[in-house]
């Protein structure tokens, strides 16, 4: 299988790989819900749609990629209520491909 080759624009305007956001943690108003444990792309692994999110609880939910902000070093959202829950997951990855299978 390929590598996913996307990369995302952060903050400060540098370019990222998915790759990059691995194990970074996802954080709103400075409170750590989770870390990032896979990138979900697209169906013919080009684009990224989200975030798997293994969160504090233990779960794992999707963060959907439009609503994220990239910082130098965390992951940030405005709301907690961003993170879908486990059913919507399972969802993205079954009309997705995991980065992390596409390497």
């Amino acid at each position: 299988m390929r590598v996913s080759n996307w990369t995302a624009t952060g903050r400060m305007g540098g370019r990222m790989k998915g790759v990059d956001l691995l194990n970074r943690r996802v954080v709103t108003r400075g409170i750590e819900l989770g870390r990032v444990v896979d990138v979900i792309l697209d169906e013919a692994a080009e684009r990224p749609i989200g975030l798997d999110v293994r969160c504090r609880d233990g779960e794992h939910r999707f963060l959907p990629l439009a609503t994220i902000r990239i910082g130098e070093e965390d992951v940030e959202v405005d709301s907690p209520l961003m993170l879908l829950e486990t059913d919507q997951l399972d969802f993205y990855r079954s009309r997705g491909r995991a980065m992390r299978s596409t390497r």
